[in-house]
């Protein structure tokens, strides 16, 4: 689990392909701040995706990466140089300054807008996955690259949706480097995927308390709509 709070930026060293299926293996540097206490095995959020370490050094890591991962993220984009978002997985003594994030990426989105607003600049992007808008909201959050954000703005027809980005986490991230066009992570709010599934369960049992409710509602406003 992590917050969406980035810790540090680091840096693709080393991509390459291992094995049959063309898995990737990574390695990323000027990551020291992040590997004092590192194990092998922990959990490592790259740009919002959970990655685990495999292996590592004072200021390198190492992160496996499977074709599951590659066809959900835009982590097989990434090339030697390209900066990362970077992420513990939150230990007993964190604080919870973003939302629950789980490194588990939904879908990938492209730049498509990018506007100043005094300091701050307002990001706007568009989902390659359509269907995953339904679960983004005004003012709800939303994780764009590992970065845990509060959505501004949100169009359903086209699937895009707008957030605004503060000078102060400009500079701790590496959205700002992103242009028009380029790929981001989009995790949208687990909240809204377990009320979803809860619904589902619920209108399945209908012999549920939840259930009689939903379908009561349902059935009245079904009347509502056949007396106008």
């Amino acid at each position: 689990m992590f917050t969406g709070i980035v810790e540090t930026i680091g840096t693709i060293k080393e991509v390459r392909k291992v094995g049959e299926n063309d898995d990737l293996d990574i390695l990323i540097a000027d990551a020291s701040s992040i590997l004092g206490d590192c194990h092998l095995g922990d959990s490592i959020a790259v740009n919002g995706t959970c990655l685990t370490v495999t292996q590592f050094t004072e200021s390198e890591f190492k992160v496996g990466v499977s074709q599951e991962t590659l066809r959900k993220t835009n982590v097989g984009e990434l090339r030697v140089g390209d900066k990362v978002n970077l992420e513990r997985a939150v230990s007993g003594d964190v604080r919870y300054g973003g939302h629950m994030v789980q490194g588990h990426v939904d879908t990938v989105a492209s730049l498509v807008g990018r506007e100043p607003d005094g300091d701050s600049i307002q990001f706007e992007f568009e989902l390659r996955d359509k269907e995953f808008i339904n679960y983004i909201v005004p003012k709800g959050f939303i994780c764009v690259d590992g970065t845990s954000l509060t959505v501004i703005d949100v169009n359903y027809e086209k699937a895009r949706f707008k957030i605004m980005m503060v000078s102060y986490t400009q500079a701790k991230v590496i959205m700002p480097l992103k242009k028009i066009g380029d790929k981001v992570n989009i995790e949208v709010d687990l909240t809204g995927k377990l009320i979803e599934r809860q619904i589902q369960a619920s209108l399945q049992n209908k012999d549920s308390a939840f259930g009689k409710m939903l379908e009561e509602l349902v059935e009245r406003k079904v009347r509502e709509a056949m007396q106008k």
